[in-house]
Parts: structure tokens; sequence; C-alpha cells
């Protein structure tokens, strides 16, 4: 691999550069108003067009601007011809192609299919303005533009497309995105590295084709291609098995015996040689390791048979993940048909100049001027926001972060993200003194790294915070508190909140950081994720238990009554997550009802490309563990009804949500959960099925006369019939043992009333979880 090179190396200083455009041009009459008569490089996006570093295509655009090519925009075109992929002319050196943001069928469907009813990341959330696997209908459509220009695809839905990957909504395993694209190459993760290194070398005429070793790519080749001699193979292509053990040689012996002699029948046994051994050093011994290592490639089973056999599709999931780490993941290959997908290694992280130069660049921090007062929704979330690092190393087994970004945290410095601040305060429109979130994927992993970088760069570990957080792990918040009162001491800012998703077993190893936070940086409510309750599906995600979420908690309500504040927690959880059975769902409901949480917007769980838990639901195989074919077996929900059931858990106090929860409490045996009283989770009634009785009826009914028994189980059977006036829910004769409610033993309180949202706090998005700024939930 090549060695790295700071991004800027190569950038004349600001006084020697090119005129900086206001906007990145989106069509003729904007290149010609900039004096260009060709463009370097068009980015083809499936999202409008901000220039703000939180949208890739600007991020990417203007550090290529800054290495001195003229980047043009494409923008949602008609990919139902080429035509609008020849706007801007015939690019000098290549395409880029992104979906944008988001992957696009996450972007246009729900977790049950359906397609959702507008778009976060267009202009007035206009629907239907991207394809379906945007990423390989624009590459094929800027294919037929020029057939000539190389075309290199890259952002989260290539990058976790790369190999062999299960696709939830055509429900099974699809090839790597490159075949099906007829890309040149592929960037992965964080692009910035290999993009610029890609487009210097284009620009000084090499071909496309011959670029084979910039981390942070892939490419098609032809079956069984090494780069040199020198390269050996690590075959992975079935699962692990017991094998043959090698003897031990004495440590005391001085010559080694050459056995190649005997390898024949007819070898003369009078032929062995001795060699002298020559005893090396420590650190020869590790170069000479090392080497052998960077030079080895693991091939993954091939697509033809991961796609049949979900064994080996979690074997490869397994092996995929385990060579993430930049510090010690050796090359990847995998065959599709008669050519193998063929992946570098994952980039080196980004230095802090390095974040800081991409993060100071001369961003309009506006949308195009050609979308006039158009409201784009993902623009007004993140307008007032600052990004001060990426990367995460929870590893959460539901979330795709890790895969595209990295376990490695990469942090602005403090001055790069005041220096933000300022230029927020004094020329973005419409701001009031409110800055709306200073944070990231997870907001409190900012600056927090192994101790020691000999550790982190051998480590192969899937997370650094499960099953308990790392020994090696640093976990000062020191440095966050200091950016956190510096960020609220400028002028003419009145408020800093935190609104990214929170590390809350992290945040617990520094009390001193939850006052900071909850003191100055809460608006009245706080997002946090616990996303389960139960242990076994917590071992699924990979994250702690409940009792890191009371601690927090615990810290959380006593700072706010120092503070003198009424601040509530908003937690987040996922429903028929893979690992999760009825039984899980239930208790989650009792935990829910005896805390007093009526949740509003839910999520079910959504496999989405490269994810372990993805691998999990296709699979039923835990790849967090060693797989065989009779290895642990994951509960699954995968039918319609059942992820609906689940989902209902989390809004019990929906009467939507009653009928098929009154059935799934008889069929697992808590016909004793259904009632009127406060020791049930769910009525025995709703409006529309007590016959239209009066409001005191219904009370007296509810509290003391008897519960009319609308749904009883039928005897002998595990169904729910309609019929009966019994005072209470009759069990079937299996189950006539009535056990005891466990919300005997719980005190139900007054509802609080509803916290106001804090000045700069979002609602919740529509159809799921109020996602965070940036990044994923922690």
């Amino acid at each position: 691999m090549s060695s790295p090179t700071n991004l800027f190396a190569t950038v004349p200083k600001r006084s020697a550069r090119a005129a900086v455009a206001p906007f990145l041009p989106m069509s003729r009459a904007e290149m010609d108003a900039l004096g260009w008569d060709q463009c370097d490089v068009i980015l083809v996006t499936g999202d409008a067009y901000i220039d703000h570093p939180s949208f890739g295509m600007a991020l990417v655009g203007r550090l290529l601007e800054a290495q001195g090519y003229r980047v043009g925009i494409i923008s949602q075109p008609d990919w139902l011809s080429a035509e609008a992929f020849r706007i801007l002319g015939k690019p000098r050196l290549y395409y880029g192609i992104t979906a944008g943001n988001m992957d696009s069928m996450v972007n246009q469907y729900t977790a049950d299919r359906k397609i959702r009813s507008d778009d976060a990341y267009t202009a007035n959330a206009e629907p239907n303005k991207r394809p379906d696997r945007a990423v390989t209908v624009y590459a094929q459509r800027a294919r037929e533009a020029y057939p000539d220009v190389p075309i290199v695809i890259g952002s989260i839905e290539a990058s976790l497309r790369r190999i062999a990957h299960y696709d939830y909504w055509s429900d099974k395993v699809r090839r790597s995105v490159l075949p099906d694209s007829k890309a040149d190459l592929l960037i992965f993760g964080n692009a910035e590295r290999a993009l610029v290194d890609l487009t210097h070398r284009l620009a000084a005429g090499e071909a496309i084709k011959d670029i084979r070793n910039l981390r942070g790519t892939a490419f098609m080749v032809p079956s069984g291609w090494l780069p040199g001699d020198d390269w050996g193979v690590h075959n992975s292509t079935r699962v692990d098995v017991p094998g043959k053990i090698d003897p031990h040689y004495s440590p005391y012996e001085m010559v080694q015996e050459d056995k190649t002699a005997c390898a024949t029948e007819n070898a003369s046994k009078s032929a062995e040689v001795i060699k002298p051994i020559r005893i090396m050093s420590r650190e020869e011994r590790l170069a000479m390791a090392k080497e052998k290592h960077d030079k080895t490639v693991v091939r993954l089973p091939a697509y033809d048979v991961v796609k049949d056999d979900p064994v080996m599709y979690a074997h490869a999931s397994r092996v995929f993940h385990l060579e993430s780490n930049p510090g010690n993941a050796r090359a990847m290959v995998q065959a599709h048909g008669e050519r193998d997908v063929w992946l570098n290694p994952p980039p080196l992280p980004l230095a802090m100049d390095e974040m800081d130069g991409v993060y100071d660049m001369n961003y309009a921090r506006a949308p195009h001027p050609s979308y006039g007062k158009a409201h784009i929704p993902a623009w007004e979330m993140i307008r007032f926001s600052v990004n001060i690092m990426r990367g995460c190393f929870g590893g959460c087994t539901f979330c795709s972060i890790t895969e595209h970004e990295g376990r490695i945290i990469q942090s602005r410095s403090e001055p790069s993200i005041l220096r933000e601040i300022e230029h927020i305060r004094d020329k973005t429109k419409g701001f009031t003194g409110t800055i709306s979130d200073m944070g990231g994927p997870t907001a409190n992993m900012y600056r927090l790294a192994c101790k020691e970088k000999e550790i982190e760069v051998s480590c192969r570990r899937l997370s650094c915070v499960y099953p308990s957080i790392c020994v090696n792990l640093g976990t000062d918040h020191s440095k966050l508190i200091s950016l956190y009162r510096k960020a609220r001491a400028i002028p003419g800012i009145k408020k800093v909140l935190i609104s990214s998703g929170l590390r809350y077993d992290l945040a617990v190893r520094s009390p001193e950081y939850v006052k900071e936070l909850v003191t100055h940086h809460v608006g009245g409510l706080l997002k946090i994720a616990p996303e389960h309750t139960e242990e076994g599906t917590l071992s699924k995600m990979m994250k702690p238990g409940i009792g890191a979420y009371d601690e927090f908690k615990e810290m959380f309500d006593r700072f706010s009554l120092e503070a003198g504040k009424k601040q509530y927690l908003i937690p987040y959880f996922i429903a028929a997550h893979p690992g999760t059975t009825d039984l899980d769902m239930l208790n989650l409901a009792l935990w829910l009802k005896k805390n007093n949480f009526k949740l509003d917007q839910v999520q079910t769980f959504m496999p989405t490309p490269m994810a372990m838990a993805t691998t999990m639901y296709h699979t039923r195989k835990n790849p967090l563990r060693k797989v065989t074919a009779d290895s642990e077996v994951v509960e699954t929900a995968r039918s319609g009804k059942i992820r609906r059931t689940h989902k209902a858990f989390l809004r019990y106090q929906d009467p939507a949500n009653w009928p098929i929860l009154r059935e799934a409490l008889v069929n697992m045996g808590r016909g004793d959960l259904i009632g009127n009283g406060d020791k049930h989770l769910i009525p025995a009634w709703t409006s529309s099925e007590s016959g239209g009785l009066a409001a005191g009826e219904r009370s007296r009914q509810t509290h003391g006369a008897g519960t009319p028994d609308k749904f009883k189980v039928t005897p002998g059977k595990n169904r729910i019939a309609l019929g009966g006036t019994a005072a209470a829910p009759k069990a079937s004769a299996a189950e006539s043992k009535v056990r005891p409610s466990i919300l005997s033993t719980i005190k139900t309180r007054a509802k609080p009333a509803a916290a106001p949202l804090g000045r700069g706090s979002k609602p919740p998005a529509k159809g799921g979880h109020a996602a965070p700024a940036r990044g994923g939930r922690k």
C-alpha cells in the first residue's frame, strides 16, 4: 500500500489558488460565468446540492477544488436517459457517482417495505427524485453519456454494497455493486485520501485500470489476479475445522533438515540437504511477519456460494468484519462468476490537521440558489449544527457507521470547531443564537482513543465498549468539557445543544461531563438509546445492559434537580431485532409502563447491507462468534405479523395496537395482563367495542365493577374469540393457573407534563426514531 500523504501537502497557498466558486456549477451558464470550458470532475448525486460539509458531494467537491481542479455537480438528474448526464459536458478526468448521504433504498422505503411519502434530502421533501439503487443507475447512464470517461462510485450506498450482500428489499443476496454498475473503481469509507491521490494520478496521465494500490478502493480483476509474485492467499472459503497439528521443533536445534528431496518416491535417501539456521533479531522477525501479512489477500467464499448457503454467508460476514481495522486489515477478494472483486485494506484515518482542513474550506453553507426558497428538511436539521468528529468504536450490530467510517475516532481541533460556530453566527441566515447540535455519530466520543498506538493497530475487537469498556480505551471527557465551555462563551451564542446520540455507558465514567451536559446543553429533552432491556437481545446488538441506562438516568435526574431544571430523557428502542423473542418485547413493554414511558415514534429493525445484525436476520446465525453448521441459532422475527406485534408492544398505549396485543398475550399465556386496572398492560375493551357505554359506566367497569370480557380464550384453542360477558378474561384449560401480574409491584404515578422543546431542539422525524443530525443513534 502507498504511504499516506497529507491531504493538503500539494495544495498551493491561498494567494496562489484559483478563485473559489460561490457554488460549484450545476449548469453551463454557471461554468461560463466562471470562465470554464470543461470540468475536470463531475459529481453526480441523488441529493439536492447543499454547499455544507455535512453533505458528501459538497465536501468532496470543495476538497478537489482546493487541490486545483474544476468540479461540477449534477444533482438528482432524470435517470430515464443519458441526456441529463451531458448537461455540463464531458469531464476531463472522471465522473464521481454517489447516491447521496443515505442508501437510496433506505431513503425511499420504510422498514415495512412501504414507499416513503417524502424525501428529506430533496427540495420541498418531494419524493421520487432518485431511482432505486441509485449508484448503479447513475453509473450506467453516465457510461451511456460518455463511454470513454472513467466511472468512480462512492458514498455509503456503494461502500456498504462492495461485496456480496443481503438485500432486504428483494429478500435475496445480491452481488457487489461493482459488476452491476460497470464502474472502473469503487471508493469505500471516508473517501478524501483515496480521491485526492486518484485525481492527481489521473491528471498525471495514469490509466485508471493501472491504479490498484490505493487504500479504501475496490475493483474488478481477472480470476486469481495478484498484485505481484510475492503475494500469498489466505483461503477462507470454508468454515473453520480442526486441522493438522504440526510438531514443535527444538529451539536448541542448530540445523534445519530440508526434506524436499523426499517428496517423490524415487528420490535418493542420501539427497538430504542440511542448511544452517541464521538466528534473526526480534525486529527482523517482526518485519518479515508484517511484510508477509501485508502481502496476503483473504479469499472470501464466492458470491455463487453465499447466495445459496446461509452458513457460508455468515462465515463471510464474520471474516469481513474481522478485517476492518486499517492498522492490521488485509486485502480481500471474492469471486463473482469468472472475475473477482478485489478490496484493498480500509483507508487510514485523517489526522487532526487534515480534518480541520476539510471542514475549514470555503463552503457557502447554504443550498444552491437554483432551489430558491424551497424547504429542504435535511438542511433545516443541520444548518445550525457543527460536526466535531467522525467514526464510532461502539460496533452496534444494527448500525453501519462503523463499516463506513471506521472505529478510529477522527476529531477536529478546538480552534477549527470554534471558527465554524463563528461562521454560523456571522453568515448563516436565520441564526438566532442557538447551535442545534455539536457532535457527530456519537456526541461524547470526541478525541477518545486507545491509550497505546501499538495496541490500536493490532486490535481485532469488533467493539471497544462491548461486552465491557476496554481497559486500553481512554475515557477522559475533559477535552470535550473544555470545548463545550469555550463554545458557549463565544459572543452571540446563547445556547449550545447536544442532539447527537450519546453513549451513556461512557458518559457515566465522567460525572463531571454529565453535570456539564445536563446543566448547560440539554434543551429540556435528551435523546438516549438503550434500544432494549433484555440481555438476550442486547447481546446481539452489542449494547450495554439496562443497568448502565439506570446509572445515567440517576445522574441526569440529580444534576437536573441541582440546576433547577425540569428535563427528561427520551429513550429509543428497536422492535423485532434479531435475537428478540415475544417474551423479550413483553418484558420491554412492562418496563416502559413501569417507568411511565409512552413512546410516540418507534423503530422496527431494518436490515441494511453489510450490518452484522442483517447477517443474523438473513442466516439466523451469529457472526459475533465462530460460525459452523450447528453453531448458535438466532431467533429472528421475519414475518410481517410478528414484526407488527413486536412494534405494537413498544406502543402498548395506542388503541390501534390493542387487538393484536390481546391476541399475542393470550397466545403467550399472559391473559392476566389484559384488563382495565392499573396492573394491566392493555384494556379489555375499546370505545368501539364498548357498545356506546356512557363515560360513567365505562369508569365504573374500569375501576371496580368488573371488566367486560369482550375477548376471552376459547377452551382448547390458542386463539381469541368474540363474545362472553364474564367479569374477567377466562383462561384455557391448559392455563387454569393464572400467574400473578408482573405489574403488581409497580407503583403507578401521574404522568408528568410534557416538557417543551428547548430552543433549537428538533421534533422526531416521521416514520421512525428521531435521528441525530449526523450518523446513527448510540
